[in-house]
């Protein structure tokens, strides 16, 4: 049995590096190199690939600082044979704690080559195009500076763009004032360029320039513009030439295998610019060579990427060829690769042994770990040997030999903090000193230097065990001599939830990544081993007040089988969570669940019956929301003033606005009174006051650090616009997806929507956008929402005068108001058409019933004659 090489030794991956590079040096630089071509294979992309920490990050910056300077590398590597001038390297973090998108690659990639010292026009001037459509009003100095980039690479860029500008419109004899606006230039250069001028004739040797330059100024183009930058480079004069090295780290954080948008961008990009040489790290090989990837990314297949084809030969032991792997595994596997290798490891007439099932069951056990594969494979043998055939579950197991093997050198204090830190996520030296009740940090320290334990330094928490580390010191067979009891577990795991108590008390500002990580390690270890709840108590709280609803990671607890207060505890804020994407009747039903099961202090039950109002609500069910609510009110708890705005919520919903009104003035900023004043006041015709209420609501959420209610608020404040300035909604509307981005309400996305929808009423788009969302609500159970939408509908029918349209939506109106609540949204309809109401609702108006009637009539004719200007 052979385990996989770790990675230890770099100097074989430096080797490969440099006769790859060596290669492809040789390559763009024959008489025959053509950057054009967009048909030739590509062969100037190497992958290093391996598990989590193994060091691909460390080889990834470590090959930077090597290329960018002969004086910085490694002394045991060997010196290259190309001159130090020839190469620009350039590093790019694609994780997603980097927050690297596509636009920031582009232009990582042109501002290190702001060092060459001039500029490089066609793909200059269709970046400056690009940057002025999508980015209006946004210096790109401004840009560069807030991304980093202004103080890795200088400030040089925008420069080299407006002498590229510049020296464009002089050939193209452009009046100054001219030649300083993109988009004239750009359309007199297309001109010049169909046309053969000889004044463009430096240009006119890049055959796609006019095409691309005319093209939509999109993300999508942005990807084909490396093509210019291809060109450019390759008529650079010899004193100038240099051969880009780009480093792209933690590819695997792009995008998982299902969703591949910005993987296709960056494809794209490396097939385009053939020039540059391509270092990629992540965990798993490249897939580009694989055929069935077509129709994802727009090159693949063995012949396209030669040198991606997977092979069972380890890359770094093979000489670097035209035929030689350009795929090295320097770690660790991950899934696709456990799998493969199991299923090389054992064969028959070329077919796997070892089957599909059992494959999945190992890797997934096995954390990519390949003495668990080699293990598992043993196991298989074992297994047929006793004339068994092996099962998927006979390896549903944790080898008590990895155990003891990673027991083995570590001394008594270490092996006691590994058994505690086991216990935990993440942790750091303190947290897993304290989680083990030693009084000194040494032993935590030194553990933290083994391989097992990886690190991560941008975490809370910087370390965490090996994945199959970790589940066989929790789960295997111990045999060693100082093996814990049940009750050193027990003890070890309230230490260390008491610390991370210590650690969550000690946390300074509203951090909400930190609330998260508290959050998730101590709901853990208080439903794993039935603590009393103690910190987590008010760390709910402040989980809960700004209504923003992360995930937390403890699977959900069967709500059936209740049996502490932390089993209660995880499925009341498991329940919360996943109602933005369950229906409110599933939502209804888990929290009345953790009521019924009455496991939870007071002031949590209390939580949990306040929720349960929220949902009712949302289904259509207003005499129980409204009980439950009243119930809350009356405890006089934290979310006394919340359930007071409920019903206000419930007197306004049945069309008594005087009732809300005078509630809203005694809710405060703790009940959202501007908000419950915004809603009152748009269905009073008045989207101003209510624009006005939105925003002052809004104001007092930032002033508060509630980013949920912010986002809430301006959501709500862009449909008020959106129906007297269509013209100023967009704006608004942008600003609320900005709030919203990170954030997961599902409601307050609907509203925005709405919003949308009022801007666009009287467009051929808007029957579309209410199908749409009738089905989100639909699935989503907001039938509070339901009604909303429709009156949405009956406005954009009012300002086209579309009688027969509306009356099918007055019908469904009227029915989705049967049961009295939002009654008065028929009247509505009936004052934007001006038409006669046959039975009022009975709403108390707070005008009467002629000026609401008025006011809503202006609205429609407002937008008529807006719609009619714009024709």
């Amino acid at each position: 049995m052979q385990a996989a090489e770790a990675f230890t030794n770099r100097s074989s991956q430096w080797e490969t590096v440099a006769a790859a590079l060596s290669q492809h040096l040789r390559h763009v630089g024959a008489p025959g190199f053509d950057p054009e071509d967009l048909e030739a294979p590509r062969n100037h992309v190497l992958v290093f690939h391996g598990v989590g920490g193994i060091g691909k990050t460390t080889l990834s910056r470590t090959l930077e600082a090597a290329l960018a300077d002969a004086g910085r590398r490694p002394s045991q590597w060997g010196a290259p044979g190309w001159p130090a001038d020839r190469i620009l390297p350039v590093r790019i973090d694609l994780a997603r704690s980097a927050g690297t998108d596509f636009e920031q690659i582009v232009l990582t990639i042109r501002a290190a080559l702001t060092r060459i010292g001039r500029p490089l026009p066609a793909f200059d001037l269709a970046l400056r195009r690009y940057w002025e459509v999508n980015h209006p009003g946004e210096p790109l100095e401004e840009y560069l500076r807030r991304g980093g980039l202004g103080s890795r690479f200088g400030q040089a860029l925008p420069q080299q763009m407006q002498s590229a500008l510049a020296d464009v419109a002089q050939a193209l004899m452009l009046p100054g004032t001219v030649g300083s606006v993109v988009g004239q230039v750009t359309g007199a250069l297309i001109g010049a360029l169909r046309e053969h001028r000889r004044t463009v004739r430096a240009l006119a040797g890049c055959a796609r320039l006019a095409d691309l330059l005319e093209a939509e100024p999109d993300l999508d183009a942005l990807a084909f513009y490396p093509h210019l930058l291809a060109w450019e480079l390759a008529r650079l004069p010899d004193g100038k030439k240099v051969v880009p090295v780009v480093l792209l780290d933690t590819f695997e954080d792009i995008g998982d295998r299902t969703r591949r948008d910005l993987e296709r961008l960056i494809q794209r990009t490396v097939w385009l610019l053939p020039n540059a040489f391509w270092v990629i790290t992540g965990r798993s090989r490249l897939q580009w060579a694989d055929p069935a990837l077509q129709g994802q990314l727009d090159y693949t297949g063995p012949a396209a990427w030669p040198g991606l084809v997977h092979t069972a030969v380890p890359a770094a032991r093979t000489p670097v060829g035209a035929g030689a792997s350009r795929q090295v595994l320097i770690g660790d596997f991950s899934p696709e690769d456990c799998d493969d290798y199991l299923a090389r490891r054992l064969t028959r007439d070329s077919q796997p042994l070892i089957g599909e099932n059992i494959r999945q069951v190992i890797t997934a056990r096995s954390h990519g770990l390949p003495l668990y594969l080699d293990l598992s494979v043993a196991r298989f043998l074992e297994l047929r040997r006793s004339g068994r055939t092996p099962q998927s579950a006979d390896f549903d197991h944790d080898f008590p030999a990895l155990v003891s093997r990673t027991l083995s050198d570590l001394t008594a204090d270490e092996r006691h903090v590994l058994r505690s830190v086991s216990l935990l996520d993440a942790f750091d030296v303190p947290l897993a000193t304290r989680a083990a009740g030693l009084a000194h940090e040494g032993p935590a320290q030194r553990l933290t230097e083994r391989p097992f334990v990886h690190e991560n330094p941008f975490g809370l928490w910087p370390f965490h065990l090996h994945g199959l580390i970790r589940s066989a010191v929790r789960n295997a067979e111990d045999t060693t001599d100082d093996r814990w009891t049940e009750t050193d577990w027990q003890h070890a795991a309230q230490r260390a939830f008491t610390a991370l108590g210590e650690q969550h008390q000690a946390a300074t500002g509203p951090d909400r990544l930190l609330l998260i990580a508290f959050l998730r390690q101590g709901l853990r270890l208080a439903r794993d081993h039935r603590l009393d709840l103690d910190w987590l108590t008010p760390a709910a709280w402040t989980y809960v007040s700004d209504s923003v609803w992360e995930p937390l990671a403890p699977p959900d607890t069967d709500s059936t089988g209740l049996d502490t207060a932390a089993d209660a505890l995880v499925e009341l804020l498991s329940t919360l969570t996943r109602r933005q994407h369950e229906h409110r009747a599933r939502t209804v039903s888990r929290l009345a669940a953790v009521l019924e099961a009455d496991l939870l202090p007071a002031d949590l039950q209390e939580m949990a019956l306040y929720y349960r109002a929220k949902s009712l609500r949302d289904i259509g069910q207003a005499a129980q929301s409204r009980r439950d609510y009243q119930k809350v009110a009356d405890q006089g708890g934290r979310l006394a003033p919340a359930a007071r705005r409920g019903l206000a919520h419930a007197a306004r919903l049945a069309g008594d606005f005087p009732t809300a009104l005078a509630a809203a003035q005694n809710l405060g900023w703790e009940g959202r009174h501007q908000r419950v004043l915004g809603d009152l006041y748009w269905l009073q015709g008045q989207p101003e006051r209510a624009a006005a209420a939105y925003l002052a609501g809004r104001t007092e959420a930032e002033q508060h650090g509630k980013v949920g209610e912010a986002a809430h608020n301006q959501a709500l404040r862009a449909f008020a616009i959106a129906l007297y300035a269509p013209d100023q909604a967009t704006a608004e509307i942008d600003l609320a997806y900005q709030l919203l981005a990170g954030l997961n309400l599902r409601a307050t996305t609907i509203n925005v929507r709405r919003a949308e929808l009022i801007r666009d009423a009287g467009s051929d788009s808007v029957d579309d956008q209410i199908a749409t969302l009738r089905t989100e609500l639909d699935i989503a159970g907001l039938a509070s929402l339901a009604p909303v939408i429709e009156l949405a509908g009956a406005f954009h029918q009012a300002v086209l005068d579309d009688h027969t349209a509306l009356h099918a939506t007055l019908a469904r109106l009227r029915e989705l108001t049967s049961d009295e609540d939002h009654a008065y949204f028929v009247d509505i309809a009936h004052f934007m058409a001006d038409l006669p109401l046959d039975q009022a609702s009975g709403a108390r108006w707070l005008d009467d019933e002629q000026r609401t009637r008025s006011r809503w009539r202006r609205l429609v004719i407002a937008r008529q004659t807006y719609r009619d200007a714009s024709c």
